[in-house]
Parts: C-alpha cells; sequence; structure tokens
C-alpha cells in the first residue's frame, strides 16, 4: 500500500479491463476511494478488507508513515489481512489468477490454498533485479572492498557494482532483524509463484530480462510500460481556467518558448535541511526555468525563495498528475529520486533524466539511467561518491549540463528513441501485448 506500487497496478487492472478479463480490486478501506477515482468508468470491481497496523495505528499506507524507518515493521503487519484476504477469495467467482504486491508475501499462501495460480509484482526493473541477483552471488555485498569501490561482474561484464548501489542492509545479512525477515520472506515467495509481472518492455532491458528467465524457476512477463498500455483518455479542458494553474503556467513558458526542467523527489522522500536548502538554491541560481513538485507538508523552503524566483520558477504543494506535466511540450528534463515509475513515465514522454536517488532501488534505477540507457546524467557530489552531500554549485553544473549541453542533448536523442519503442511494445502485435496474450492464454487452461 505505497503509491507508487498501487498506481502502476491500477494502471495494470485497466490494461486487463481492456483485454476484456473481468478485474477485482482488493484493498482497505482508507486506501478505496484513491482506488475508485482511479478506476472510475470501467467495469472493475473493488473489495475492501480491514488492516490492523501494528507499526502506526490507523495508517493504511506507506505515505502516513510518520518515518519510513516504520517500513518493514508496516509491511510485517500486512500478514493480518490474510484471513480476511481468504473469506474475500471465498466469496468471488472462479478466479484465474491473482497479481500481488511482491511485498504482500503471504498471499502466495492463499493462492496455494484456493488453487489459484499468483504472480507477483515488482515494481522495479529486470535490470535491478538481476543486477542485485548477480552482485549477491558474486559476493559484491559481502566482499572486503569499502563501499565505494567497483567491482566488475562476471555475469554481465560491462558492468561494475559496488556496495553504495544498494542499500546498507543488503550488504547486512545477519537474521534477526525486521528487513532480514522481510527480505527472506519475499525472496522465497517470488522463487514459488507461478510469474513475476514487470512493468517494463522487452526491448528496454533484454539481457536481463533473458538472465531472470533462464536463472528462475517462475518468468518474466514484461508487460508495460503500463502508462501507456492504460490507454486512459488524455485530458481535454474545454475552459483554460479548468486547467490546473502549473499546466497554464506551463502552457506560457510553451508560448515564449522556454525549456522547462520538472523536479519531483515522489511522494515519500527523505532530505535534510541541509541539503534541501542545497537543493532550492541551486535552482535559483541556476539559469533554468522549474516546475517543482513537493509533496512532503515538513519541507520548509528558504524564506523568500519562491518570490525570488516566481519569474522562472513555480512550487507546487498540490497532488499531480506527472504523467501530464512530463508530457506538456515544454518540458526538456526531469530532476528525479528515479523511482522505477517515474523513469518509465520519463522515458515514454521522452523527457531526459537528471538522476538524484535517494534510497530503495533508487540507486540502480540511476545507474541504468545513466550507464546502461543512456537516457540522463547523475548529480554531482561534493565528495564524487554516490550517497555524498549535492552542493548547490554541483547541482547547477548538472542541470545546465542536462538542459543546454552536449551530454543533454545526446540524452536528449537516446530518450526520444527509447520511447518510440515503449509506444510499440504496447500496440497490438509489439512485444509487451503479446506476451500479455500469452499470459492470458495460459492462465485459461
Amino acid at each position: 500500500m505505497a503509491k507508487g506500487h498501487t498506481i502502476p497496478l491500477l494502471q495494470f487492472g485497466r490494461i486487463l479491463l481492456n483485454r476484456h478479463v473481468a478485474v477485482t480490486v482488493v484493498t482497505t478501506p482508507a486506501n478505496r476511494l484513491f482506488v475508485e477515482e482511479s478506476l472510475a468508468g470501467t467495469a472493475a470491481s473493488v473489495v475492501t478488507i480491514p488492516f490492523t497496523n501494528t507499526a502506526v495505528p490507523g495508517v493504511e499506507s506507506t505515505d502516513k508513515l510518520p518515518s519510513m524507518s516504520l517500513f518493514y515493521h508496516f509491511a510485517l503487519s500486512t500478514v493480518s489481512m490474510q484471513p480476511h484476504f481468504e473469506q474475500a477469495l471465498e466469496a468471488l467467482p472462479r478466479v484465474t489468477f491473482m497479481v500481488t504486491d511482491g511485498f504482500l508475501w503471504w498471499t502466495l499462501q492463499s493462492a496455494n490454498k484456493f488453487k489459484i495460480r499468483r504472480l507477483a509484482f515488482h515494481c522495479m526493473s529486470s535490470y535491478c533485479l538481476a543486477l542485485c541477483r548477480v552482485a549477491a552471488v558474486e559476493g559484491v555485498f559481502s566482499g572486503p572492498q569499502p563501499k565505494g569501490e567497483l567491482v566488475k561482474l562476471t555475469q554481465f561484464t560491462w558492468i561494475k557494482m559496488c556496495k553504495d548501489d544498494v542499500e546498507a542492509e543488503f550488504c547486512n545479512s545477519e537474521a534477526g532483524n525486521f528487513t532480514h525477515e522481510f527480505n527472506t520472506k519475499l525472496m522465497e515467495t517470488t522463487m514459488n509463484s507461478y510469474g513475476v509481472v514487470e512493468n517494463s518492455f522487452y526491448e528496454l532491458e533484454p539481457a536481463f530480462v533473458d538472465y531472470l528467465n533462464l536463472n528462475s524457476s517462475y518468468k518474466t512477463w514484461c508487460l508495460g510500460p503500463f502508462c501507456l498500455a492504460a490507454q486512459q483518455p488524455n485530458k481535454i479542458y474545454h475552459e483554460p481556467d479548468k486547467k490546473p494553474r502549473w499546466i497554464r503556467w506551463l502552457d506560457e513558458k510553451l508560448e515564449d518558448k522556454c525549456s522547462v526542467l520538472y523536479v519531483s523527489f515522489g511522494s515519500q522522500p527523505e532530505v535534510s535541511h541541509e541539503q534541501l536548502e542545497e537543493l532550492a538554491f541551486g535552482l535559483e541560481e541556476s539559469s533554468v526555468n522549474f516546475l517543482w513538485v513537493i509533496t512532503k507538508k515538513d519541507w520548509d523552503l528558504p524564506e523568500g525563495l519562491e518570490e525570488r524566483v516566481k519569474s522562472k520558477g513555480m512550487v507546487v504543494r498540490e497532488w499531480v498528475d506527472q504523467r501530464e506535466i512530463l508530457m506538456h511540450e515544454s518540458v526538456r528534463g526531469f530532476l528525479s529520486h528515479c523511482g522505477w515509475n517515474s523513469v518509465l513515465e520519463s522515458v515514454c514522454a521522452g523527457v531526459p533524466i537528471l538522476a538524484w536517488p535517494l534510497a530503495a532501488d533508487q540507486h540502480l534505477n540511476a545507474k541504468m539511467v545513466d550507464e546502461e540507457i543512456r537516457v540522463g546524467v547523475r548529480v554531482e557530489t561534493s565528495d564524487g561518491s554516490l550517497r555524498g552531500f549535492v552542493r548547490r554549485e554541483g547541482l547547477k553544473k548538472r542541470v545546465t549540463e542536462l538542459m543546454e549541453g552536449a551530454k543533454g542533448k545526446e540524452a536528449s536523442k537516446k530518450v526520444g528513441e527509447w520511447a518510440c519503442m515503449a509506444r510499440k511494445a504496447v500496440e497490438e502485435g509489439g512485444s509487451s501485448w503479446s506476451s500479455l496474450g500469452s499470459l492470458l492464454q495460459e492462465t485459461s487452461v
């Protein structure tokens, strides 16, 4: 129950509905309204089951947690839903297959109890999953080398990894803590599932999809990008004043022939006050126009900044349609935390990325963006490390490089090529369209 996981799953629900599959979404009371609004106008059914969160009572989604340090406790407590989930399954007509978030490991037990095929959804790339598996097997995470020292992978010889490419808990395999317990459950149940659903397309990462399929007991199905395949109608504003104010602002920048950098770090970033100040001053001192979406209520910007930058920058503290912003013709760059959904949406929109990863799989996504698919650049840290402090001068340098420099132009050209391939993948006869047809045929037997 995290927006970064819920949104693509609901998009996948729309894709199934478009292929004439009956869809039932199981959610919790506090998340029901979001689900219903996302699936408005469709034939999807929504079933609500209770969730007792022992980490923070009353909280039903990760964006409401007071700190992400509570995440693993939150995730483990979802097992309280299992008996209610099974009651819901009993009340349904015949279920052909279920797609459940990979973090809800206990749904495999329920699937086996009712003899239903369970497909796990992992909101990350095959690149990330394959590299983590290979690096673990080859001892990259457990080796004696310093955390920033690169080690060449024997499986993917063109790639070098270091401990800093992943979160510290992956380099500490000691049993007895929430992190180890959760990751063990996740990996074991994924391996014993019918398959894995990927929000990606084969052409983007073929070597890594092939590796997973050749070295797993399950099959990886690349069925995305979901944001393209879901076929949601484009927003049409019949009256200009009905447009959100940030879209009107982007329209004005387009009329003035100004390029805009879109800035967003997702729904639950954790950044120090000092780092937030450097980010704010870096954007202010850069020469670019920027639209900065801030979802954290406790992010206080330097006094007077919004007034000083109003001629070239806009700060938005509301929930926005990110894809609508990225698709706007004035947006020519995306300063992003590199959550997988954001990477895919940027690729689909043909917008190059300035990668500033913060947590989870974001560091490997940034590595993919910069080194593998070459659709962007990474921020420059003060000490040159992957997780170092970013000063305003370094940010200003990278922003200029992305928006005006040669590497930015190369990334823009490359991301345009990937955008074209993404569209073809979800069209009839494309790789993702065909893979979904194969999956539906298999699971109907």
